[in-house]
C-alpha cells in the first residue's frame, strides 16, 4: 500500500512539474481548437498578452509588421487575448479575432481568451511567470501587452515591457540572432 501511494504522489509530482520547456504546454486557439506549443519547436517566439481596448491596442500594428517580416525566418507571434487588466478585452473569442483581422490584419496564431494572472491564471502564464517552471524568471504581468521571448527550443529568454515597441531594436535584433 504504502508503494502504491508513494507511486500516485511520485506521477502526480511529475506531471505538474514535469513542464520544462514552453513546448510542454497546450492552449486553444481563437477558433475553439486544442495546439501544442511544440507545433512551434524550431522556432523563436514572441508571446504577448493582447486587449483590444487598451492605450496600447495600436501595437497590433506592429505585432502584424513583425510578424510578416520574420515569419519566414522561424520566427512566430502568439497572441493571448486577456480581460485582467481594466476590462479591457471585454469581447467574446469571435469579436476579438473580427476587431484584429478588420481593423490590424491580424494573421499570427491567436489564442482563445485566457486569464494571465490570478488564481485562474492559464498554464502558458504560469510558465511564463514562475521561475520555477521556466527556470530564469518569476514575476507579474504588469499591463496589456507584455512580450515575453522564448527560443527554438521552448527555453525562456526574457520579458519586456508593455510600452516596448513590437518593432524595438532589442527584439529584432534577437529574432536575427545578432
Amino acid at each position: 500500500m504504502k508503494t502504491l501511494i508513494i507511486s500516485v504522489c511520485m506521477m502526480f509530482f511529475l506531471q505538474t512539474f514535469a513542464q520544462n520547456t514552453f513546448h510542454d504546454l497546450k492552449a486553444e486557439t481563437i477558433a475553439g481548437e486544442e495546439i501544442s506549443m511544440s507545433d512551434f519547436k524550431g522556432k523563436k517566439i514572441l508571446v504577448v498578452n493582447v486587449a483590444s481596448k487598451c492605450g496600447l491596442t495600436g501595437q497590433y500594428e506592429d505585432l502584424q509588421a513583425l510578424y510578416e517580416k520574420y515569419s519566414e525566418q522561424n520566427f512566430v507571434i502568439i497572441g493571448f487575448p486577456a480581460n485582467n487588466f481594466l476590462k479591457q478585452e471585454p469581447g467574446t473569442n469571435e469579436e476579438i479575432i473580427e476587431f484584429c483581422q478588420v481593423n490590424y490584419g491580424v494573421t499570427f496564431p491567436m489564442m482563445a481568451k485566457i486569464s494571465v494572472k490570478g488564481d485562474d491564471i492559464h498554464p502558458v502564464y504560469q510558465w511564463l511567470t514562475e521561475k520555477e517552471h521556466n527556470g530564469v524568471w518569476s514575476g507579474d504581468i504588469s499591463w496589456n501587452f507584455q512580450k515575453f521571448l522564448i527560443d527554438e527550443n521552448g527555453l525562456f529568454v526574457k520579458t519586456l515591457g508593455p510600452r516596448t515597441s513590437p518593432l524595438d531594436e532589442e527584439i529584432t535584433k534577437w529574432i536575427e540572432g545578432e
